[in-house]
């Protein structure tokens, strides 16, 4: 089983990815994660870091159609390591997929134009490059100030020095990549959506209550 989890920067899927995947491991389910993008594996990962550097000009200046083909690549230059540990595990945790690339190169564009670039991604990853559909897609919601709180808190990262890279740093560019991401929950098959923060206290819902939410998706799907 193929599981992407989503979400936009600072939502917390490398955490509940990595919480997933311990408690598959410890219920003596096979499983394995992989991150996306592999900035310090591939080739298209380390000019993904360079991009989100900002090496190659601001978030609007880059043609998203061009951006695209790099985030793309880092996955089709990842493809065996995805297929080996699908075929040696039950479960594949991802930290990131091509939902991500969607998500994030669709908000780029007028709404009008937002379904041209969605297939034409589908088209590339899953059509061109043949990489395994997801069985399951779930988006882990949580507003953009809250999500740039928790950005703060990150560790330092391989690719960048900075506290936040170009996309983290973007809180109006976080808002679009989060209704696009909102969007594909209704619209995808097989998606599903949690709400990480609880309006009612105005907070960040427990890292655990959020994880079990997750498990039992999970779980429940196969």
């Amino acid at each position: 089983m193929l599981i992407a989890i989503e979400g936009i920067d600072g939502s917390g899927k490398g955490t509940q990815a990595k919480l997933l995947l311990e408690s598959l491991q410890q219920t003596g389910r096979t499983a394995d994660l992989i991150s996306f993008p592999q900035y310090d594996a591939t080739l298209f990962g380390r000019a993904i870091g360079e991009f989100l550097n900002g090496r190659f000009g601001a978030l609007d200046e880059v043609n998203p159609y061009l951006v695209s083909l790099l985030y793309a690549g880092d996955r089709f230059e990842s493809k065996s390591k995805l297929e080996a540990a699908l075929k040696n595990n039950e479960y594949v945790v991802l930290d990131r997929y091509v939902a991500s690339n969607i998500a994030h190169q669709g908000s780029k564009v007028p709404v009008g134009e937002r379904a041209e670039i969605i297939s034409w991604i589908k088209q590339i990853e899953f059509g061109i490059y043949q990489l395994p559909k997801p069985d399951l897609t779930v988006h882990l919601d949580l507003p953009v100030q809250a999500a740039q709180e928790l950005i703060t808190l990150k560790a330092k990262r391989t690719y960048t020095d900075k506290a936040a890279d170009l996309q983290e740093a973007d809180g109006d560019y976080l808002s679009k990549v989060r209704d696009v991401y909102c969007e594909l929950a209704v619209s995808e098959q097989n998606w599903q959506q949690i709400n990480c923060y609880d309006v009612a206290t105005t907070a960040v819902r427990p890292l655990e209550e959020i994880h079990q939410e997750l498990l039992t998706l999970v779980t429940g799907k196969n």
